[in-house]
């Protein structure tokens, strides 16, 4: 408690925001991106940004793991509810458009559609119900990829399968980097991703592509930190791999959890909702498990969904590449009551972040 008090101490935010100031004032537009929807609903409960200097740009990237689940997937755990299996899933999962429907439409065409809190959830509801199927959507970064891999490795019910859709995020932002249009000079790394992976798989960013890369926590004043630390690094040009949040991130991650990620998991290529294929970035079980897989013992695989629906800009606002306000469906069509996007329904998503926050800043990312 002392020490949230602490890093949320406004005299201190303004002490390091003078500084940030200070280190920015010779520079150019400076671009940094986070990939975490928690960095993103700080940033902006805090209204960090208005401490910031005009030159400096906080970025969100595509880090809500509900927010880039492709359309396909969707319709594969819609097809399954409506096809008499009992679907589990997040809660913030439950709205995300597919291609046709969401998991709640089908909810409300009678299909038995059910929130859990954990996977563990689901298991105790397989073993209530042993004449049923039961399928666990499984949705996340490497954060919640462990809580996956634990069940499978159990042995769950004979009822229970698995449709796996869980992401990588480093993968993510080397496409970020990539992509010379946005003019990126720095990460943010996620700092609840960091605490399973650690800082290995980030080393490449300043090694490479010379970018700056600092993992940072989620109170205001690690996010503040963590961009001073970036600014530092461009201004002394030696661009690295810093660690602000070190109360919780172990240079080598959790090695029980990666041990037990790589037992059950294999890494392979995967679709992003709206960023196209991405490169050993998504998961899927290895031989040994498959007969946990949904898709496998189910036998159910949409190829293409639609991700993006007419006029909705979501795909730009997962990439920074444009503010929410600059959708022409936010606020209007897509509100978060009536979501038309993935990034208006989960509240790491940004367009609810900043609807919910009612930001009303200036338009278009330099």
């Amino acid at each position: 408690m002392v020490e949230d008090l602490r890093l949320r101490n406004p005299k201190l935010a303004r002490k390091v925001a003078e500084k940030i100031k200070e280190l920015a004032s010779r520079e150019p537009l400076i671009k940094i991106c986070h990939v975490c929807g928690t960095h993103e609903w700080v940033i902006t409960h805090y209204g960090l940004r208005s401490l910031l200097p005009e030159n400096v740009e906080i970025i969100p990237g595509p880090g809500c793991p509900v927010c880039i689940v492709p359309a396909s997937e969707i319709d594969e755990a819609v097809q399954l509810a409506l096809d008499g299996a009992v679907v589990t899933c997040f809660g913030d999962v439950l709205r995300v458009p597919g291609s046709r429907m969401s998991l709640l439409d089908a909810k409300a065409r009678g299909a038995d559609v059910r929130v859990v809190y954990s996977v563990a959830d689901a298991v105790k509801m397989a073993e209530g119900e042993p004449e049923r199927q039961f399928v666990f959507f499984a949705i996340g970064f490497e954060t919640t990829v462990p809580s996956t891999a634990v069940e499978v490795a159990k042995g769950p019910p004979r009822n229970l399968s698995f449709l796996v859709s869980h992401r990588l995020i480093p993968p993510a932002m080397r496409l970020l980097v990539e992509m010379r249009e946005l003019s990126l000079n720095g990460f943010i790394a996620p700092g609840h991703v960091s605490t399973i992976i650690g800082l290995k798989p980030y080393q490449s960013f300043p090694r490479e592509y010379r970018m700056p890369t600092v993992i940072a926590g989620f109170e205001p004043l690690d996010i503040l930190l963590g961009i001073y630390m970036i600014l530092k690094q461009l201004r002394d040009g030696e661009p690295r791999l810093e660690n602000e949040y070190v109360r919780a991130v172990r240079p080598e991650g959790n090695l029980k959890a990666l041990s037990l990620m790589n037992e059950v998991f294999d890494v392979e290529d995967g679709r992003w909702r709206g960023l196209g294929v991405i490169s050993a970035s998504t998961l899927k079980l290895r031989r040994e498990y498959e007969r946990y897989d949904s898709r496998i013992r189910l036998g159910v695989k949409i190829e293409q969904g639609v991700d993006i629906r007419p006029g909705c800009s979501c795909h730009l606002v997962l990439i920074g590449r444009i503010k929410p306000p600059d959708c022409p469906l936010f606020m209007r069509a897509c509100t978060p009551q009536s979501p038309v996007g993935p990034c208006m329904v989960s509240s790491e998503g940004t367009c609810r972040i900043w609807a919910r926050a009612g930001v009303e800043l200036r338009s278009s990312i330099s």
